[in-house]
């Protein structure tokens, strides 16, 4: 075969459908932070080619109607950005929130959102205080005695787990991992589990993850090739401050107490949370973003780890964006970030900017 004739095989073959109808994708180009704006509670996009340097998208305003997407309270807080198990489109997930609304750091639900090219977004809406007849699955066991008590439901992520299994034999679904608080029936905050079907619009009764004995906020949970573990850096409220690391072999656990050794300790008695772990394209090496909000201004930091997602070093405040707040980054296809800049260039040509 002649070599320009391979080489023309192989781009073609980088976009066919491979394995199990997954299709590939070269998401090499550029990076997506997806976060929640600091400027008020929606969800706000920014652009990197390196991931070191960014750029707002539509000035850092809202990327879609979070009072028509979050039908709770009209907020959508902590955004999480995910890529489809098969790359057939894009999931979010955010906190349904808006304490500028109820002046109180208390909420019900969460907001499951679905995409097809990132812009477009439609949402399904779990208010957890209607209890077991919101879920896929209302005859498995109950957690909790009075759903209705429940006062907060926050941060939730998405993993995929290809092992699990859904009582008809189907394979595979969509780990989502929250933090709870039930004040009539829990002294803090635990992280909870749920699982998500293919369509993104279902999803399991709550499942207790682990419980330290103290409030746990803020998971982030990565698959860490070097060591074959799950990885899950979490705001802790007891004992030294600071961002930690549990490990656990598969999602839901056994998880390991948190490593008081190897953390995140560079703000001291500062306050930190919204941990989000990324890698750049080709780097085995991590990236880890958190916020610093006890001082004024606020710091959004990103600081460097090892392949192991250890030996946290050298933070460094996020370039470019006007108002980083808690959220998640994405790798990008070239067809992806030119989509965006695209459409952020017409949105602010329609409004004269």
């Amino acid at each position: 075969m002649k070599k320009s004739v391979f080489i023309g095989v192989t781009a073609a073959l980088m976009v066919l459908l491979v394995g199990c109808g997954k299709t590939r994708v070269d998401d090499s180009y550029g990076y997506l932070y997806c976060h929640m704006s600091d400027r008020g509670e929606w969800t706000a996009y920014a652009l990197s080619r390196d991931g070191v340097a960014w750029h707002d998208l539509i000035g850092g305003d809202s990327v879609f109607s979070a009072h028509e997407l979050a039908r709770i309270e009209g907020g959508t807080r902590d955004a999480f950005i995910y890529r489809r198990h098969d790359n057939r489109g894009f999931l979010m997930v955010t906190t349904d929130m808006k304490v500028a609304v109820s002046h109180k750091w208390d909420n019900y639900g969460i907001d499951l959102l679905t995409s097809d090219d990132l812009i477009h977004w439609q949402s399904t809406t779990f208010d957890f205080r209607k209890g077991p007849g919101i879920f896929c699955d209302p005859s498995s066991p109950d957690f909790f005695a009075d759903w209705s008590a429940i006062n907060r439901v926050w941060a939730p992520q998405i993993h995929w787990d290809a092992d699990y299994r859904w009582p008809d034999g189907r394979r595979g679904g969509y780990f989502i991992y929250y933090s709870i608080w039930n004040r009539s029936e829990m002294g803090y905050d635990r992280m909870f589990y749920s699982y998500a079907d293919e369509t993104f619009t279902r999803l399991t009764k709550p499942q207790p993850l682990f419980d330290w004995g103290y409030a746990t906020i803020d998971a982030d949970i990565n698959y860490v090739p070097a060591d074959g573990l799950y990885h899950m850096m979490i705001k802790k409220e007891g004992g030294k401050p600071g961002l930690f690391t549990a490990t656990a072999p598969a999602l839901t656990g056994p998880w390991s107490e948190p490593d008081e050794e190897d953390y995140v300790n560079f703000e001291g008695n500062k306050k930190c949370e919204g941990v989000s772990a990324f890698q750049l394209f080709g780097d085995e090496t991590w990236r880890v973003a958190y916020i610093e909000y006890s001082s004024h201004p606020k710091n959004y930091r990103i600081c460097k780890a090892d392949k192991y997602m250890r030996n946290f070093h050298e933070p460094v405040n996020i370039q470019g964006v006007a108002s980083p707040q808690h959220g998640s980054f994405m790798r990008l296809t070239k067809a992806e970030y030119e989509r965006l800049e695209a459409w952020s260039a017409a949105q602010m040509d329609a409004r004269g900017e």
